[in-house]
């Protein structure tokens, strides 16, 4: 456990290092070449670790102890004296361009980084699972547009999906998109919009399935978007043989032995693993009766699976068991997918773009109570995704800081006052009106920059221990 917490916190300090530096980098070295003295390029905040001076300028390098931000602090005469001598070479001295190509900087760093990211993975592969369906949730809006076992999406909306990854998002970006078919309904346009899934059926035939997606539906909650429309990520189809007991949980309890398979649970048949395991979900609690096959025979038992919360009120049963016979199988679902190096960059160009405008929407969706705020996520839980990302290779991991980056950049641009954006509107009015915005405006932008900034950190801090309280 403690392993795991580390080894998920040093990938994060290393991801957030990597951004954090390339953000504040953008900003110096725009600002080096727009004529402005930079006094100190920090990585964090607080206390400092380490520190030097460079040979241009004086300017002080510092990595500091709070690893969860960054500053380029600029020659500025509203933020103290300045010599007469440096006057010229104040940010505040500067013309409204110059400040804006400083203040853009950063977050522009941040897209080049994702792009740069992003045409490396693609040209040296990056390993997946093809989207191959598992068992469809019956009475889903899968099931009604008539998907079946093994089905494989090729593409959706035309979008290629060689991987689940691009298939998630794939259905995320056409979900909430406009260009896709609507439905209506007496209020006006809805949320539902049918999409043309291209799938590889099982026997080999390539057919197009018409699904019908909730935009507003697969952002409610936290969770899979993809089970929520009642898709299921294939898995083997593997008789229900125990190969693993957890110490100490209700498969140990009851006696259940590694190697025994079993026959039936209350009566019905249980051909395959996932029977077995949807029984016990369907039991959390209540007494079941067992019929095992336990080296050539036959034998009864009675076993009572614990309950846990599935994430969304719904209790489900448990009892500390897997299976082991899938693992060998499931390998040819595994694919590696890379593009020589020119449609890499271009690929990587696309899906920066991509991402942006799906943060944007997500965003957008946040803000008009369209998407819960249970997507929000804090410094926690993007410590798991880089530990996580990080142990399943060096590929998911570029991945994970590309998408991380992209994310910071949108963020950075917002309008908020505080950040890269609210100064990008102050310079905005700058333009069009022929003056700066006045101090006072400035300043109740500051404490309402604050505000926000302080809200949405508190919220994702909140989302993250609930999360770890599950």
């Amino acid at each position: 456990m403690f392993g795991n917490v580390l080894y998920s916190f040093i990938a994060f300090v290393i991801a957030l290092g990597i951004l954090i530096s390339i953000h504040e980098f953008g900003h110096f070295w725009v600002a080096r070449r727009v004529g402005v003295k930079v006094l100190k390029f920090s990585i964090g905040f607080g206390k400092s670790l380490w520190s030097r001076r460079g040979k241009v300028d004086d300017t002080e390098f510092v990595v500091a102890a709070i690893p969860l931000g960054g500053y380029v602090k600029m020659l500025d005469e509203r933020e103290g004296n300045v010599d007469p001598a440096d006057a010229e070479r104040a940010f505040n001295r500067k013309n409204v361009w110059a400040r804006i190509a400083v203040v853009i900087a950063g977050p522009m760093a941040n897209f080049i980084l994702a792009i740069l990211l992003y045409w490396l993975v693609m040209m040296i592969g990056i390993s997946g699972v093809s989207p191959l369906l598992g068992d469809i949730t019956p009475g889903s809006a899968a099931d009604k547009a008539g998907f079946k076992f093994e089905d494989r999406i090729v593409s959706i909306e035309n979008t290629a999906t060689p991987t689940w990854s691009d298939a998630r998002i794939a259905l995320l970006k056409h979900a909430l998109s406009g260009e896709s078919s609507t439905t209506s309904s007496a209020s006006g346009e809805s949320a539902e919009r049918r999409l043309q899934f291209e799938v590889e059926t099982a026997d080999g035939d390539n057919l197009v399935r018409e699904l019908v997606v909730d935009g507003r539906g697969i952002l409610k909650g936290d969770g899979d978007v993809v089970a929520k429309l009642g898709i299921q990520q294939w898995w083997p189809r593997v008789p229900a043989v125990i190969g693993m007991v957890q110490e100490g949980g209700a498969a140990a309890a009851a006696g259940l032995q590694v190697g025994d398979e079993v026959l039936t649970a209350n009566g019905l048949p249980m051909e395959t693993w996932r029977d077995w395991v949807l029984a016990v979900r369907d039991h959390p609690q209540q007494l079941m009766q067992l019929q095992l096959l336990r080296n050539g025979d036959v034998i009864t038992m009675d076993l009572t699976p614990a309950e846990r919360d599935a994430g969304d009120g719904q209790l489900i049963g448990f009892i500390g068991a897997a299976e082991t016979l899938s693992q060998a199988e499931a390998q040819k679902a595994r694919v590696t997918v890379s593009y020589p190096p020119l449609e890499s960059l271009l690929r990587g160009i696309q899906r920066t773009w991509e991402m942006s405008v799906l943060t944007l929407k997500m965003l957008q969706k946040l803000l008009i109570g369209q998407a819960s705020l249970e997507n929000i996520s804090g410094p926690i839980s993007i410590a798991q995704f880089a530990g996580q990302s990080a142990s399943i290779g060096i590929d998911h991991y570029l991945n994970f800081i590309a998408l991380i980056s992209i994310s910071l950049a949108v963020l950075n641009l917002l309008p908020i006052p505080m950040l890269d954006g609210g100064h990008l509107l102050y310079y905005a009015f700058e333009v069009v009106f022929r003056r700066p915005v006045p101090e006072r405006v400035q300043e109740i932008g500051q404490q309402i920059g604050i505000l926000i900034l302080g809200s949405l950190m508190a919220l994702a801090f909140y989302n993250d221990i609930w999360r770890l309280a599950q």
